[in-house]
């Protein structure tokens, strides 16, 4: 029998979490796409750098997706922005897993980032430490050790492990 993997992501345009882990929640592998913006230094509009950006993540979730044959995304939904440059981010990151789901014809099941924080620790109120900590102990593996590489890491295993108590997509899958 095939086996099943899944993609779990803390979307970010910063810092992009994602795990691929198998159904019954080994990590396989891991990483944090980080890009900057580099509008002045590469004497381009902001515009054409935002899709600059854009297309560093698009090719290495693609790799990743194809890389793992992953059959299952899961993804914070990103909520709320302090100004109108974090709102425009919130849209293409979601617009990201949305096409990626869309385009791999892979289910995509997305989560809060409060239901996360909740189901790990039991409050909303947790310090990127907190979480971090927490995802060392429930995801057994070599983490790097870098400061927003293990938090957005962390956040994207969070989301895999409140998906272990409301997906039923995911309880079936590991049923399997």
């Amino acid at each position: 029998m095939e086996e099943i993997r899944i993609l779990t992501n803390d979307p970010s345009f910063r810092a992009w979490g994602w795990a691929v882990l198998d159904a019954k929640g080994k990590v396989l592998d891991w990483g944090c796409i980080k890009t900057e913006p580099e509008q002045k230094k590469r004497r381009i509009r902001k515009g054409d750098d935002t899709v600059r950006r854009t297309s560093e993540i698009n090719k290495q979730l693609i790799g990743v997706i194809q890389d793992w044959d992953v059959k299952l995304i899961l993804s914070e939904l990103p909520h709320g922005s302090q100004n109108a440059s974090a709102a425009v981010m919130i849209g293409i990151v979601t617009g990201i897993i949305q096409t990626l789901s869309d385009s791999f014809q892979l289910p995509v099941e997305w989560f809060s980032e409060d239901d996360a924080k909740k189901c790990a620790l039991g409050k909303r109120s947790v310090s990127k430490g907190e979480m971090v900590e927490a995802m060392k102990k429930l995801y057994d593996f070599h983490w790097p050790n870098i400061g927003y590489m293990d938090e957005a890491i962390a956040d994207a295993l969070a989301i895999h492990n409140v998906a272990k108590h409301q997906s039923s997509i995911l309880k079936m899958m590991e049923k399997l």
